[in-house]
């Protein structure tokens, strides 16, 4: 079982100091893909004439840009970071980049939109476009803190993690959440890549991790290995209702997802469509006539 980490004690717009160098601003955009909402991070000094970071602005939220504002009033934002260009974490970015005049840092859009069926909150912003494109690998220095790239592509092609070395923590965006498993949707969300950045993660050894939906995880070691373990259960799961014979996925979902809300269900399906392509690409199962989520599916 993944030891899943109870809900944050907060209120909407309120800057809550989370560690020496992290303030937290929630906004209000709560649901069952975004949990109590959008968690926007400030990274840096909370005195006057400080210099922050700000990751990941959130959704298109005029209260919430307020908020932002009187968090940062009388510092100086250096950077602003956005994990992924869903709808839940990059819109705000722009308002808010032109009303403190800093740029905004991020990967590119996705080359393969997020599938149609996924929830709103995981379309993409097609009109983001940062002022600087990360590929993973950049140091960022600021006032006091140093924040290193991360590329953790899987949930979208083009999520990046952000580090945090003073405090050896990772925000981890959407690709670790401390409250629920991550949607992987195709044909951009990619459940190889989703794993072999989840395996880099966990080889990093990080202390904290703070995502951008729910309260921190304060034991990533065993959080992370049963994360890993519950996909790799998923898969097998998987692969014993093609035994059983279920040949379509929406066959699969309501045996797969019994105990979970059947709101979360067009999701799921996602998921386990990335599973299919997953086993696909390695010779375990076959589409036909392609690996479309309505396809025939059986074992090889």
């Amino acid at each position: 079982m993944i030891p899943f980490v109870p809900p944050p004690t907060f209120e909407y717009g309120r800057p809550d100091a989370v560690s020496p160098l992290i303030r937290r601003v929630i906004a209000d955009n709560p649901g069952p893909f975004t949990f109590t909402g959008t968690g926007t991070y400030i990274v840096g000094g909370a005195g006057p004439g400080a210099g922050v970071g700000v990751i990941d602005p959130g959704p298109l939220d005029e209260r919430h840009l307020a908020a932002l504002m009187a968090a940062v009033q009388g510092q100086t934002v250096s950077h602003i970071l956005v994990t992924h260009t869903h709808r839940d974490h990059a819109p705000l970015a722009r308002p808010f980049a032109e009303a403190v005049g800093a740029p905004v840092l991020a990967a590119r859009l996705p080359a393969r939109p997020t599938h149609a069926s996924a929830a709103p909150d995981d379309d993409d912003d097609e009109s983001f476009s940062p002022d600087v494109v990360l590929t993973g690998g950049e140091r960022l220095a600021g006032d006091g803190w140093t924040i290193e790239a991360l590329a953790t592509p899987g949930h979208a092609s083009n999520h990046m993690a952000f580090v945090l070395c003073e405090e050896n923590a990772l925000f981890s965006g959407d690709h670790i959440m401390g409250w629920s498993t991550t949607v992987v949707a195709p044909p951009d969300g990619d459940m190889t890549a989703y794993l072999a950045s989840l395996d880099a993660v966990i080889a990093r050894g990080f202390s904290t991790i703070w995502p951008t939906h729910g309260a921190p995880i304060v034991e990533p070691g065993p959080f992370l290995a049963a994360y890993r373990a519950h996909r790799l259960a998923r898969e097998a799961q998987v692969l014993a209702r093609l035994a059983a014979g279920d040949r379509r996925i929406a066959d699969m979902i309501p045996a797969l997802y019994a105990a979970v809300d059947s709101r979360l269900w067009p999701a799921a399906s996602l998921s386990v469509w990335a599973h299919l392509i997953a086993l696909e690409r390695a010779g375990r199962v076959r589409a036909t006539p392609e690996p479309a989520i309505d396809a025939d599916w059986t074992l090889v």
